[in-house]
């Protein structure tokens, strides 16, 4: 299948015809976004289990890139840590926090990922200033195959998606940061349900698209933040996120 989702051209006609707030009184991005995931060809298996469970949790924002989104973005990324730090060990449910932005809708791979990297740089540069420690299960090296984004004392796995991605999986009509717990994903591999996981939405990603993505890895073989973008990164890159000393 190499067209894009159902969901995906209703959002984009639905963006075109400026449809409003639905019913039940959630904004416009999150409810494109909910139904981006429903639609039955999207491949994350993760995703969907969140959605079931009413776990997807979202933060509809100004353009990204905007400053003045970042300090109440990194507010809710704390809260949301909180309460995944919360959780009961036993609880089984996987929790997402999901930022989205109105924009800009006409971003490259390349654009979207200096985008990106300049809002991570940014919200990173507030928790360390308001001296939140970086979490101490990963390493503080994006380079590093053991890194995950620390926010609010919190590890993360970011998923960017955007109008202009590549990949099927990406392509939503707004800009979006999934921030996943990267605790969550290790309480998943314990208890062996994570690689039952990733199998299933490789080999449905693969039925999307003809392909699986290239920058795909396993948690410390490879640099998690060459995935973060959904780009197709050169051999040679190296991330451009700079871990600062806390105030």
């Amino acid at each position: 299948m190499s067209s894009c989702p159902r969901a995906l051209r209703d959002t984009i006609r639905s963006a075109a015809a400026g449809a409003p707030a639905s019913a039940d009184g959630r904004g416009l991005l999150t409810t494109r976004f909910l139904e981006f995931v429903a639609d039955p060809a999207f491949p994350c298996v993760g995703s969907k289990a969140a959605l079931a469970r009413g776990a997807i949790e979202t933060c509809e924002m100004g353009r990204l890139g905007d400053r003045g989104n970042d300090a109440s973005l990194l507010d809710s990324l704390a809260a949301f840590a909180q309460r995944v730090d919360g959780l009961d060990p036993d609880d089984s449910t996987i929790h997402s926090f999901v930022a989205l932005f109105d924009g800009p809708r006409d971003t490259d791979e390349r654009r979207f990922e200096a985008l990106l990297w300049s809002q991570l740089q940014r919200l990173h540069e507030i928790d360390a200033r308001r001296g939140t420690p970086w979490a101490a299960d990963v390493s503080r090296d994006p380079d590093d195959p053991r890194f995950s984004l620390s926010l609010g004392g919190h590890p993360f796995f970011v998923i960017g998606l955007h109008p202009g991605a590549s990949r099927l999986a990406r392509r939503f009509a707004w800009p979006a940061l999934v921030f996943n717990s990267h605790r969550q994903f290790e309480r998943l591999r314990a208890d062996g349900r994570y690689g039952k996981m990733q199998a299933a939405t490789r080999a449905r990603d693969i039925a999307l698209q003809g392909s699986i993505n290239p920058n795909l890895a396993d948690f410390g073989t490879a640099a998690e933040t060459r995935q973060y973008s959904g780009r197709a990164v050169e051999e040679g890159w190296t991330c451009p996120f700079r871990v600062r000393s806390r105030a």
